[in-house]
């Protein structure tokens, strides 16, 4: 079954390569959808693809590469749209 996965991630997640990280464990996963940076300093991402895949992204946001300190992961399961054709960091 195919859904999506919509997360906010709090705390130090800028600057420590988080979005790269998350495209390339995305990419290991067959993933798609996008990750940028929030003005807030977060970094917010959609996952797409097969369930347990999303699954596995969201455990794996839950602690990020290793520079990083996640507090927080506020995740929203949302229906699959199939609107993506890769998975990509955004710069806003």
């Amino acid at each position: 079954m195919k859904t999506r996965g919509h997360v906010v991630i709090t705390g130090r997640v800028q600057g420590v390569f988080f979005r790269a990280s998350t495209a390339e464990k995305a990419d290991e996963l067959g993933l798609t959808g996008w990750v940028k940076n929030t003005a807030e300093g977060c970094v917010e991402a959609v996952f797409e693809g097969d369930e347990p895949a999303v699954n596995k992204m969201l455990a794996w946001c839950r602690k990020g590469p290793a520079l990083a300190h996640v507090t927080k992961v506020q995740a929203t399961m949302e229906p699959f749209s199939g609107e993506f054709e890769k998975f990509s960091i955004r710069f806003n």
